[in-house]
């Protein structure tokens, strides 16, 4: 059974032994290479939840759950409707779906319009768990076209949360992670390879 903490200031509870409790994640092109290398090296243990928002075609089915599972000790799966977020499992948008944090600390899919020609969006994605998890989130962009994500980096930004940005030099594609650092809210820049070890410093730093 998860142990949660009760927040005296919030409804939602908070995971133990975790500095941060969510974990948001947006890739597009090049994304798959660069989530599997931030994905295999977190703990069977890590104590936060993770969000992912990957870019892919609408009408093909995905199996980016099955794939990124092989090569992790955390969960992975493909996000639904009201899944419980859950320590140490990663929640995948599913294809033509945007993917949304509740205030309760469940999952909501909608294919409500796209945002920005894209479904799923990251800018979604991040403005629904900054509006839930405010300092407790962490918003992560990786290798991706285009410019999504950097509305959300602010907001993310906006209610305290923490922004990593994938550095462009060892980023495949450089568009989104060059429109989220022009947004000047980005906490941390870092090479693909330092990115896992920063997420297990932050969300488990002061409790291993």
């Amino acid at each position: 059974m998860i142990q949660m903490a009760e927040d005296a200031n919030n409804h939602l509870s908070h995971f133990t032994n975790a500095a941060f409790d969510i974990v948001a994640i947006a890739a597009s092109a090049g994304g798959l290479t660069a989530l599997a290398k931030v994905l295999s090296t977190l703990p069977a243990e890590f104590p936060g939840a993770i969000a992912i928002v990957q870019h892919l075609a609408p009408e093909h089915r995905s199996f980016m759950a099955e794939i990124l599972g092989r090569r992790t000790d955390i969960t992975v799966k493909q996000a639904q409707e009201r899944d419980c977020l859950t320590p140490g499992t990663a929640y995948i948008a599913p294809p033509n779906h945007h993917l949304l944090v509740n205030g309760d600390g469940t999952l909501s899919l909608s294919q409500s319009e796209l945002v920005h020609f894209l479904r799923p969006s990251a800018d979604l994605l991040f403005e629904s768990v900054a509006a839930t998890y405010k300092d407790r989130a962490i918003a992560v962009v990786l290798t991706g076209t285009g410019s999504d994500g950097a509305m959300g980096v602010e907001a993310i930004k906006k209610m305290g949360g923490t922004v990593i940005v994938q550095d462009v030099k060892t980023a495949e594609f450089s568009g989104m992670p060059t429109a989220a650092i022009q947004t000047g809210n980005v906490d941390f820049i870092l090479p693909l390879d330092e990115i896992s070890s920063t997420l297990v410093t932050l969300v488990m730093g002061e409790y291993n």
